[in-house]
């Protein structure tokens, strides 16, 4: 039995239009590969047509892997989306108590984390702490760099 994900609607319009890119397109693309390097002869020396089925094969994985994480996704609705204490979908204001920086991260799935624009994981050491907290409750974190703390200052949607 496969895993759960909890995505958001742009989220799962993203894999949607991922697995629809992979099934029309790369499909396509790789199946003329293929043949072209079917057509220069003996498959045992063939390089091109060992490298076009390796990607071929790498196409066809990624399709099963986005077909069940779209099977096992559940949709977060905003609406049903609390404040109180921090669950995947809510944007959280943590105030650093080492450095006394402040900053805002949202808590998405796997899927969907990009630290670089401040989506942290829900099982990333950071958005696991943050998970079921309130405003006003301090959380511990081990970092690379070592442990760090932080208040949570905010709860959005």
């Amino acid at each position: 039995m496969s895993k759960q994900i909890f995505i958001s609607h742009e989220g799962l319009k993203k894999l949607e239009a991922e697995l629809e890119h992979l099934k029309t397109v790369k499909r396509k693309e790789v199946a003329q590969a293929i043949q072209k390097a079917r057509a220069f002869g003996d498959l045992s020396e063939n390089s091109e047509y060992d490298e076009a089925k390796n990607e071929q094969a790498e196409i066809e994985g990624k399709i099963a892997q986005l077909e069940e994480m779209l099977k096992n996704a559940i949709v977060l609705d905003d609406k049903d989306l609390g404040t109180d204490k921090v669950s995947i979908g809510n944007k959280v204001l943590v105030h650093c108590i080492d450095t006394g920086e402040e900053v805002e991260y949202r808590i998405v799935s796997t899927t969907e984390a990009d630290p670089l624009d401040f989506a942290i994981s829900d099982e990333s050491p950071l958005g696991k702490a943050l998970l079921g907290q309130k405003i006003g409750d301090s959380i511990s974190v081990e970092t690379p760099v070592g442990v760090k703390k932080y208040t949570i200052v905010g709860i959005s949607k």
